[in-house]
């Protein structure tokens, strides 16, 4: 059984983010997009849609944002999940790191501006 660690994932910081791969394609898997991010105190994130099912599972801190236009909130042990083409922004608005496992499918796509990318970290 192939075991994927954090300590060996590579490190990717972006706007206050820091997303680490844990088991994405490039690391061995074929059909799912994991990876841990950090989203530092006081990051905000673009508003953006994934074309595929995503999940927010938060494992300190919290996040808060937006959703379909509405807000939302995830603390400790939530998951916010997010539909495919709904448009949706997360950050954190407290004083301590929030620290979140991200769940996808491989291949994930995002659109971001009128430009599509593919997350770096989902890779």
């Amino acid at each position: 059984m192939p075991v994927s660690t954090l300590a060996e994932a590579r490190t990717i910081e972006f706007h206050g983010l820091t997303a680490r791969p844990i088991a994405v394609p490039s690391r061995g898997t074929s059909e799912l997009a994991i990876w841990h991010l950090e989203v530092g105190p006081g990051v905000r994130g673009e508003e953006h849609t994934v074309d595929r099912e995503e999940v927010f599972v938060v494992r300190t801190g919290r996040l808060s944002g937006t959703l379909g236009g509405e807000p939302c909130e995830a603390g400790p042990g939530d998951a916010l999940i997010v539909p495919p083409g709904v448009p949706f922004s997360l950050g954190n608005d407290g004083s301590e790191s929030a620290q979140v496992l991200v769940c996808t499918s491989a291949g994930v796509q995002a659109s971001l501006n009128g430009q599509t990318v593919v997350p770096p970290w989902s890779e």
